[in-house]
C-alpha cells in the first residue's frame, strides 16, 4: 500500500525569519491522521533567513538528524560541540538524557535550507551522542547513499534505533529497485525533481508512505533528490 502525502497538504507556518513545512503534527501544527509514521516522528522542511535561527533550547529522548539542501546551518551545543554543517554533510544528535543547541545561518545574504528529522530512540536516557559526516565523495560516486543507520554500518551515522536513512541523488531517466525487507515500514521524501513509484508520481516535496509492498520501482522521470526511510 503506497499512500501518497502532497507537499501542500503539509503544515505550513511562515514566521518571516523562518518558513517551515510539517510533514508530522509540530508545536501549533496538530493532525490527528499524521502523528507519526512508524518510529518517525517529524520531518520540518525549513527555510532560515540570512543571519536568523533557533537560540538555545533542549531536547531529550530523541534521535535528530539534519541534513542541509542548501546554505550553512552553524551549530553548538551543551556537549562542547560547535561546528557548520554544509550541503552533502548529515547531523545527528542523540539527546537522550537531554541536550541543549542553537542553530543559526550566519550567512548575510543567502537562507539556509534544510530538513529537520525526529526518529523515536530505541532506548531512553542514554548518554547525549554527536555524529557529522559529509557524504559528498560518496554521492559523487553512488546515485543511492546509506547515511544513517542503526548500526553504523557502511560508513553511515549511527543513531539509537533500528532505522536506516538513504539519500537518492539520480540523474533523469533512470530506474531504481528498492527491495523492503519483511515487516519494514517505508517513507520516501522528496526534496527536489519528479519521479514515478510503482506508478505513482511524487513532484518536489511530495512523500510516500509505504507499507505491505515488496518491490518499490523507481522511474527518475527528472533529475531528482529524496530520502528514503527504511523502518
Amino acid at each position: 500500500m503506497i499512500t501518497i502525502r502532497k507537499s501542500n497538504e503539509r503544515g505550513f507556518f511562515n514566521h518571516g525569519w523562518l518558513k517551515s513545512y510539517h510533514s508530522f503534527s509540530f508545536a501549533n501544527y496538530y493532525d490527528p491522521k499524521h502523528i507519526h509514521f512508524g518510529n518517525l516522528r517529524v520531518i520540518n522542511e525549513d527555510f532560515i533567513a540570512p543571519k536568523m535561527g533557533f537560540g538555545k533550547h533542549p531536547h531529550n529522548n530523541m534521535e535528530i538528524i539534519t541534513y542541509v539542501i542548501s546554505g550553512e546551518l552553524s551549530h553548538k551545543d551543551s556537549m562542547g560541540n560547535s561546528s557548520k554543517i554544509l550541503p552533502g554533510e548529515v547531523q545527528i544528535m542523540s539527546a537522550g538524557t537531554g541536550v541543549f543547541h542553537s542553530e543559526f545561518c550566519e550567512s548575510e545574504t543567502l537562507e539556509t535550507h534544510l530538513l529537520q528529522i525526529w526518529i523515536l530512540p530505541k532506548e531512553k536516557e542514554i548518554t547525549p551522542r554527536y555524529g557529522q559526516k559529509s557524504f559528498t565523495d560518496s554521492f559523487a560516486e553512488k546515485d543511492f547513499v546509506l547515511v544513517v543507520s542503526g548500526s553504523g554500518r557502511d560508513g553511515s551515522i549511527q543513531i539509537n534505533q533500528d532505522a536506516e536513512i538513504y539519500v537518492g541523488k539520480f540523474s533523469e531517466n533512470k530506474n531504481f529497485e528498492f527491495t523492503v525487507k519483511k515487516d519494514r515500514k517505508i517513507w520516501i521524501q522528496m526534496v527536489d525533481g519528479k519521479i514515478s513509484l510503482n506508478g505513482k508520481i511524487l513532484n518536489k516535496g511530495d512523500a510516500a508512505a509505504i507499507e505491505k509492498e515488496e518491490i518499490l520501482n523507481l522511474k527518475i522521470e527528472e533529475k531528482s533528490e529524496f530520502l528514503l526511510f527504511d523502518l
